[in-house]
């Protein structure tokens, strides 16, 4: 029985979604002309009104991650970009799941012809190249595109009830959009393979056991910790987490002696900004450094 129901879970693992998949330009002016949005809710939180929010939007798809959503997810974020108070990005879904359906039925047709004349997933790694911080706050199901997705995201925490899984393996295909490779180098090679070759999924201890999420709180409590983190962080230099962001991500994919030149480069940096000053002269003065952004 457990078998089955994670087969059937599996059948709206991918957050893949084909509608669009001929006629992209179309899907992305359609998305960017609808307000409100359609398959997610954005709003500005904080008492600064300096955290941009995007929910997930379609319950009765247990949030499925169709291209209409990725488009829309897209015009989000940049928005929250251009806005100069927004310092960080809070992603979440519902309490059932972040992202954990697809309509299987529109990539059941596909072809590799058709995959690759119209880059299938292309436009999927928006969040990863969001400039600005983005913390996902994962409660419920976060399988295929879902984990994915998440895995996109800068910081991951999850709610207790949480499951993280690649189910894909279970439909006769694998991850596409990041879930062999960001899943291998957060929790290594051995875990990767398992969840990945089975579709078995983990629950959200053994997600921090294996250092795929930071962090696990009750349910109830998982967006308002994930909110305080992005508070945290949008209340800091917007430069200097910017410049921390950027060479975290760069040395992920470097050597160690790469890595290191690299961030010594990149600290060096961060002597020609105004925040650099006023954060060491209020640490001599033993007060609250007061960040502008320069």
């Amino acid at each position: 029985m457990a078998s089955r129901r994670l087969f059937q879970i599996s059948r709206g693992i991918l957050g893949l979604r084909t509608a669009s998949l001929a006629q992209p330009q179309y899907a992305r002016a359609f998305c960017s002309a609808q307000k409100p949005f359609e398959h997610i809710i954005t709003e500005v939180r904080g008492d600064k009104k300096n955290v941009g929010f995007i929910q997930l939007n379609r319950p009765k798809a247990l949030n499925a991650l169709c291209d209409a959503l990725m488009f829309e997810l897209s015009d989000a974020l940049d928005a929250f970009e251009k806005d100069e108070n927004i310092g960080a990005v809070l992603l979440t879904g519902s309490e059932k799941a972040f992202a954990a359906g697809a309509d299987i039925k529109e990539m059941q047709p596909l072809t590799y012809q058709k995959c690759l004349s119209g880059d299938f997933l292309g436009h999927w790694t928006r969040v990863a190249k969001c400039r600005k911080p983005v913390i996902a706050a994962v409660n419920g199901y976060a399988l295929g595109g879902g984990c994915e997705l998440a895995m996109m995201c800068d910081i991951i925490y999850a709610g207790e009830k949480a499951k993280f899984g690649q189910p894909e393996i279970l439909l006769g295909t694998i991850p596409g959009a990041g879930g062999t490779q960001r899943l291998a180098k957060a929790v290594g090679k051995s875990l990767a393979m398992e969840m990945v070759l089975t579709g078995n999924p983990i629950d959200a201890n053994r997600a921090l056991q294996s250092g795929l999420v930071s962090a696990v709180f009750p349910v109830d409590e998982l967006v308002n910790k994930a909110q305080k983190t992005a508070e945290k962080i949008a209340g800091l230099s917007k430069l200097s987490v910017g410049i921390a962001k950027e060479t975290i991500n760069a040395g992920y994919e470097m050597p160690l002696q790469e890595g290191l030149h690299f961030e010594k480069r990149m600290f060096h940096s961060t002597f020609s900004l105004d925040d650099r000053k006023e954060g060491m002269s209020a640490f001599v003065e033993k007060r609250k450094a007061n960040f502008t952004d320069n």
